[in-house]
Formats: structure tokens, C-alpha cells, sequence
């Protein structure tokens, strides 16, 4: 028997192993119905349903390993182990990540045209090593037809390939680190819920033989889902079946406000999503709440900015601003309550008396060493590509800051998805302070490139994974050491198949094309990088006054959110709400939440808790089912090369 405290190691080399096989064909699945054909998005929500999927067949040929060699069935441990490396490297390939840049290393040679006048702008300043920028390189990659496994292509892709890898292994090992040093405070010590992990911890329970999948009312809720979209999939391929779409395109309440100022509300999409209902029937009430009141708050100041014309105030209500100082009041509040945990670690660091890191997945002062290390190469590498160290510092402090505090609404309430489509990055946030001058050109240059992981949307960010890997960790008494060593090795996969994967089918299809299988195609013209910097070369800006108090506004007001939850145990608006919805993606599932909202209030009101706990279970069975069925129809997607029905917002 082993004690309740003793830890027992589940990061063996055959996980790791197992899940270097499967993070290829997993990357080359997520871009594949991503990037090329837009016909499913297994990396916009929170929780990765092509992970879930793979858990899910692992768990079917370990019951049968089980029956025949006991001994060689895959712990929970290993799984757990499996689910965070392949989170981790599905994350990187997905919409918000690589999928922008990736296509962005050749775009600016390959469509510039004497009209807008780009290699005059800025060809200057772009780094030619972290660029493919022959013409005749390229014509296979936006024409198609073209074998990528060829010398002269594979070479020109090569250099390009090893040093973005080696940029992004130097922020994911920041990022590791830095879930390190707050692990313990915020696993240990606040005990953050961390929703996200309820689904993968229940299934992988016992190696996927606990009493979790003889629950009746689970699988209810599983049948239900899957004939959903079992017939959702069918009415595709046989539109005369009668149907009712829950996607978030089917139906659009703004087309009713059509007079002055009511259609400032834009498009209000009412989407129906099951599975989401599911995930936001997890959240504490105050959140599910937050998300879908402040979503039609913002809505409100879109009507109100339609009433009263501002005209000297162009872009009011400064949605992306208001989100800016939002998240940076979240960081700021994150580490105040961290902070004594934090001069803990600093004595520990300095060889003085702190806080015990025995348990650590690895000592804080290694933790330490590998974030200055990672760091000084993060800026040797903008050095190289010709930023400024005083434009380098702000950006990168920016982003880490921001990435903190999305880890920590991660782990404290576990949002459904968490996009901030828009300008909630550094680039924004130094362009409303410094203005196009202060910034530079050569500064401005490298930004498009940088989209990856300060730009759109951060939807399939790696760093909550990393920490809820942590997590999960704990509560199932492993090892961690080895698992620090696994995340890493994920990162490195993990971009360099997503290089292989984007690019050698950009050469197959042709990235030229806009609308690849009826979806919205590889191209990133439709994000607009180098139509924005182009923009900023022809029209400099100068500090944008009105924009950084919109940012000095977000963040008071999120600070008096939080000062109200604190003061009153009544109030049920979450600053986390306001953040996430200022900017656009909350259209995705708002109206979801809703629902979930008062179905969870509802029963917590007049069944009680056992009642509540039945509907925990029946909507685990309804993510599962949509899981499981939907990505079966992604895969079919794949393999036809032809969209079919997507189950999932993206």
C-alpha cells in the first residue's frame, strides 16, 4: 500500500515516448482543420478536444491491455502525462499561434505589389535570417502542387524553422518556470479550483477503469450529445434531413436593430453550443455571470458611442484598452497576493532561509537561473533582429505579465475560452504610450512576426496548461521532476511539427488560396499584419492620450470589481468577466453561458447539492459525447479533405 503523502512517479519514459508519437499526426489534425480548411477548432476552447479524444482512446486499449497484461496498462499518471505534452504542442500549432506566423515569414516579399509600396516601406528592416523571401522558393508555397521534400526548399525553410524554435523554447521555459515559483501558493496555499481539470482528472481516474464511466447519469448525458451531432453530421452530407443549427453563425438578433442608435450593437450572434453550456456549468455562478454581463455591457457602450457620435473619439468605446488595463490590473492584483510568497522564494534563491522547494518540480534557484538565461537569449535574439533594448524590455515584460494573469483566471475560474481577437498586445500597448517615433521602424518591423504569441487572440496560450499539468499532478500524487523535462520536450516537438506540418502543406494546397475547401484558407491576409505596419509607415502616431486613459480607466475600474468582491460576499460581478469580454470572442459562447447560468442557479436554489452533483455528471457526459462524435466528424474532414459539420466555435 502506498501512503496517502508518497508520491508515486507517473512520468515514465514510455509516456513521454508515447506522447512524442502522437504530437506529429496531432499537429498536422489541428492545422489541417484550422489553418487549411477551417472545418474544426479542436484549439479554441479552453479544454483541446482533440486532447480529449486521444484520452479517450487510450482509455479503450488500456481496458483491453488490462484484461491481457495488467502489469503493462498505462496510470493515470501517464496519462496525465500524455494529455499536458499533447495540450502543450497542440496549442502552438493552433489559430492564435503558429498558424499566424508561420505563413507571415514569406507573406510581405510574396504580396508586395508596387501599389502598396511595402518593400519600400519596411523591406529594410525585416531580418533576413528569421525570413524565406526567394520568389522562386515560394512559388510552391502559394501555388501548390509542389513537393516540399525537395533540397533547395527544405534548406530555405531550415534556418527559418531552428530559429523561431529556438525563440519559442526560450519563452516556454520561461513560462514553466515562472508556474514554479506560484505553484505553491496557488495550488497549495489559496487552493485554486482550476475547472478546467474536473473532465481529464475524472477520466484518467484508476488508468480509465474508475467508478466515474459506470455513472448512468454521464451516460445519458453522452447519448444525447452524440446523437446531436451524430445528426448535425448526417444533415451535412444529406441537407433534405430536417435540422437545428446551434452554431454561432446560424442566427444574428442584430439584424433587428435597425435604427439609430440600437444598430450599434453589431452582430449579436445567439449561439447554442451543448458542450459549452457543459464547461460553463462548471464555473463558479459569479463568473458564468460576469462573462455574459459584461458582454452586453460592452454592447451598451457600443449603443451609447452610436448616440452620442464621437466623433473626435474614432474608435470609442477603446474596447481593446479598456481589456489592456483590465488584464494588468488582474497581474498586478495576482502578484500582490503572491508577494510573500515571492520574497519566500528569493530568500530561497539566495541560499537563505525560505520556503521548502523539496517538492518543486525543480528548485526555485534553477528556476531562476533558466528565466535569466532564457531572457538574455530572448534579447540577444531581438538584438539580432534589429529591435532596441529599451522597446525589447516593455514588450516582452508586457507579455509575460499578460500571460500571468491569464494563467491565473485560468486556475482560479476556468473560463470556457479566453480570445481577446482584437489588439490586446504589447505592440498596441506601446503604440497608445510611445507613438510610431519613440517605437522605431526597425522595432515595428518584427511585430507581425511576433502575432504568435502577442497578437490576436491567445486562445490556445501554453502556459495555463502547464500549470494545470502541475496540478494535476499533485492531485494525483506524482512526481514532478520528470515532468518539467516532458513539457519541454513538447515545446520543441511541438513547433518544429507544427513548422513541418504548416508548411509542407502549404506546398501541397497552395497558400494563396482564400477559401481552401470552402473555409477561410491558410492566407494571413485576412489577419491584416502588414497592412497594419504598412499603415503606420504611410500614417505616423504620436501617443494616443485618449487611449491610454481608456487603459488607466480598464484598470481602475477592474481594481474597484475587485475591491467590491472583497468588501461585499453579495456582489456577483467577477473582474475576470470584464477582462474577457471587452474585446471580441465572448460572441462565441455568451448566450451559452446564459443558460448554463440559470440552469446551475435553478438547481443550486430548489434541488439542492445532490442534485447538482447528478448535473455535474450529465454534463460531463455532454462534453464527452460532443467531444468524441465531433471530432470523429473533424477527422472524417481530414481524411475526405472536404469540411463537414463543426461542433465547435472558432
Amino acid at each position: 500500500m502506498k501512503s496517502s503523502g508518497e508520491r508515486i512517479s507517473g512520468v515514465s519514459w514510455r509516456a513521454i515516448l508515447i506522447s512524442l508519437v502522437l504530437i506529429p499526426p496531432n499537429v498536422f489534425w489541428v492545422w489541417e482543420v484550422e489553418g487549411m480548411w477551417h472545418s474544426g477548432h479542436p484549439t479554441t476552447i479552453s479544454l483541446f478536444w482533440n486532447v480529449v479524444l486521444n484520452l479517450s482512446i487510450l482509455i479503450l486499449l488500456n481496458l483491453i491491455i488490462k484484461r491481457l497484461a495488467p502489469k503493462s496498462a498505462l496510470t493515470q499518471g501517464e496519462m496525465i502525462t500524455i494529455y499536458v505534452m499533447l495540450s502543450i504542442a497542440s496549442g502552438l500549432v493552433g489559430h492564435d499561434t503558429l498558424a499566424l506566423t508561420v505563413p507571415a515569414i514569406p507573406h510581405a516579399f510574396w504580396f508586395a505589389t508596387p501599389e502598396n509600396e511595402w518593400s519600400e516601406l519596411f523591406f529594410n528592416y525585416i531580418p533576413k535570417h528569421l525570413v524565406v523571401s526567394d520568389k522562386e522558393i515560394l512559388l510552391g508555397f502559394y501555388e501548390g502542387d509542389t513537393n516540399f521534400y525537395q533540397a533547395p526548399i527544405m534548406l530555405a525553410w531550415l534556418g527559418p524553422t531552428l530559429w523561431w524554435t529556438s525563440l519559442i523554447i526560450a519563452l516556454g521555459l520561461i513560462m514553466i518556470c515562472m508556474n514554479v515559483i506560484v505553484r505553491k501558493q496557488w495550488t497549495e496555499h489559496e487552493k485554486l479550483a482550476y475547472p478546467i481539470i474536473q473532465l481529464p482528472m475524472a477520466i484518467t481516474e484508476g488508468g480509465g477503469t474508475s467508478q466515474f464511466f459506470q455513472n448512468r447519469t454521464l451516460w445519458i448525458g453522452f447519448l444525447i450529445a452524440a446523437v446531436l451531432d451524430i445528426w448535425h453530421g448526417l444533415h451535412h452530407f444529406f441537407p433534405v434531413l430536417p435540422d437545428f443549427s446551434v452554431r454561432h453563425n446560424a442566427r444574428n438578433w442584430g439584424t433587428f436593430f435597425t435604427e439609430k442608435p440600437w444598430d450599434g450593437i453589431g452582430w449579436l450572434p445567439i449561439p447554442l453550443y451543448p458542450f459549452v453550456i457543459g464547461l460553463g456549468f462548471l464555473l463558479p455562478l459569479d463568473l458564468s455571470f460576469s462573462l455574459w454581463f459584461f458582454f452586453l455591457f460592452k454592447k451598451a457602450q457600443l449603443i451609447f458611442g452610436r448616440w452620442m457620435g464621437f466623433r473626435a473619439l474614432p474608435t470609442f468605446p477603446y474596447l481593446s484598452e479598456q481589456s489592456i488595463g483590465a488584464w494588468m490590473a488582474i497581474f498586478i492584483s495576482a502578484v500582490f497576493m503572491t508577494r510573500r510568497h515571492i520574497i519566500s522564494v528569493v530568500k530561497t534563491v539566495l541560499g537563505r532561509k525560505g520556503t521548502d522547494d523539496s517538492e518543486e518540480p525543480v528548485r526555485y534557484r534553477t528556476a531562476f537561473i533558466l528565466i535569466v538565461l532564457s531572457s538574455i537569449y530572448i534579447i540577444w535574439f531581438c538584438l539580432k533582429a534589429n529591435m532596441t533594448l529599451n522597446i525589447i524590455l516593455p514588450f516582452f515584460g508586457f507579455f509575460f505579465a499578460l500571460s500571468l494573469a491569464i494563467t491565473r483566471v485560468r486556475a482560479e475560474i476556468g473560463p470556457p475560452a479566453h480570445e481577446m481577437a482584437g489588439m490586446v498586445n504589447g505592440q498596441q500597448f506601446l503604440l497608445n504610450i510611445l507613438g510610431t517615433r519613440r517605437i522605431g521602424p526597425n522595432n515595428l518591423t518584427v511585430f507581425p512576426y511576433f502575432w504568435f504569441f502577442s497578437g490576436r487572440g491567445y486562445r490556445e496560450h501554453i502556459m495555463p496548461h502547464q500549470l494545470e499539468g502541475f496540478k494535476m499532478a499533485e492531485r494525483a500524487r506524482m512526481n514532478t521532476r520528470r515532468l518539467v523535462l516532458a513539457m519541454a520536450l513538447a515545446v520543441i516537438l511541438g513547433s518544429l511539427a507544427s513548422f513541418w506540418a504548416i508548411v509542407s502543406e502549404m506546398y501541397r494546397l497552395g497558400g494563396a488560396v482564400t477559401g481552401a475547401g470552402g473555409g477561410i484558407g491558410p492566407s494571413v491576409g485576412h489577419i491584416g499584419q502588414f497592412n497594419w505596419l504598412a499603415n503606420l509607415f504611410a500614417y505616423p502616431r504620436e501617443a494616443d492620450v485618449p487611449a491610454t486613459m481608456f487603459m488607466s480607466g480598464g484598470l481602475i475600474f477592474t481594481f474597484f470589481l475587485m475591491f467590491m468582491r472583497m468588501r461585499f460576499i453579495w456582489w456577483p460581478f467577477h473582474p475576470a468577466g470584464y477582462a474577457l469580454s471587452m474585446t471580441f470572442g465572448v460572441e462565441y459562447f455568451w448566450s451559452c453561458l446564459v443558460i448554463s447560468t440559470l440552469v446551475k442557479w435553478i438547481i443550486l436554489r430548489f434541488a439542492g447539492l445532490q442534485m447538482h452533483r447528478k448535473a455535474v455528471f450529465f454534463f460531463f457526459g455532454v462534453i464527452l459525447g460532443e467531444y468524441c462524435v465531433g471530432a470523429f466528424w473533424s477527422a472524417i474532414s481530414v481524411i475526405l479533405r472536404y469540411p463537414v459539420y463543426d461542433f465547435a466555435p472558432g
